[in-house]
């Protein structure tokens, strides 16, 4: 119902259109992709392959969502794109399907803001709430936590985990995991301290902005392994949500190590 599709739009049979859905002048529809309600797609976007969209997403002009992976090792196996409600890919942005090397999927969660030239690789995991700047890039299998804020023109090595939290300085090269709630910046990236302005924007009491500080500084001023490290954050630290969200962060398997 209130489905709106401009007469030079192409639109394949098998496309699942939700209500009061938009679809802009000359973009294109796969015969597989699925768009929730209210989702608006503009001029000139390519969607295509097995893709989802949610709710109340739109999609800017010259955006390609589903792509085929830039991976030389895959065949043309059927794999997804899936995304949340209130996602927004403006200009330009291209997310690839997964594949089968991988988890056979792409998945991104709701209310992420894709700015333009932003580039999400196959088999990528993006959490909710987050920022990614123009020109941010990721490389295939990176994961991305909720709330994270990715500056301009940054890059991010495949298999890297992004915490939750966290904020990249523009211009940076990621080649390892980063801390939940902390803040890197440069080539290759290094850790500034904690996203204090960050935590407070998300409702973090400035006690637990406290608690992230020690986690911190125990990390990363003490001198001890991480596996020191994580037994000192159980010893010392309270539980709260962001010891949680950070010992489980550690605990969780990494390819590449944390950022030092």
């Amino acid at each position: 119902m209130g489905v709106s599709i401009h007469a030079t739009a192409i639109v394949e049979k098998g496309a699942f259109l939700g209500n009061d859905v938009n679809i802009g002048p000359y973009s294109f529809v796969g015969k597989n992709v699925v768009l929730g309600e209210r989702t608006k797609i503009y001029s000139h976007a390519v969607l295509k392959g097995h893709t989802s969209l949610g709710n109340d997403c739109i999609v800017w002009p010259f955006a390609t969502l589903g792509a085929e992976p830039q991976d030389l090792k895959y065949q043309g196996e059927e794999s997804l794109l899936v995304c949340g409600d209130g996602n927004s890919f403006r200009e330009y942005c291209n997310v690839s399907i997964g594949t089968a090397l991988g988890s056979g999927k792409t998945s991104i969660g709701s209310r992420n803001l894709f700015m333009i030239h932003t580039h999400i690789a196959h088999d990528c995991v993006v959490g909710n709430s987050c920022v990614f700047a123009n020109g941010v890039s990721l490389g295939g299998h990176v994961v991305v936590g909720d709330h994270v804020i990715l500056g301009g023109h940054s890059a991010f090595h495949q298999f890297t985990n992004i915490g939750s939290y966290s904020i990249s300085g523009g211009g940076s090269v990621v080649v390892q995991d980063v801390l939940p709630c902390s803040v890197v910046q440069g080539n290759h990236a290094k850790p500034f301290g904690i996203n204090k302005i960050g935590l407070e924007r998300n409702s973090f009491s400035q006690e637990m902005i406290a608690s992230v500080r020690k986690m911190y500084k125990i990390i990363y001023r003490s001198h001890l392994t991480l596996e020191e490290s994580i037994c000192e954050i159980h010893k010392n630290i309270p539980p709260s949500k962001p010891r949680d969200l950070i010992l489980n962060f550690l605990s969780s398997p990494s390819a590449r190590g944390l950022v030092r």
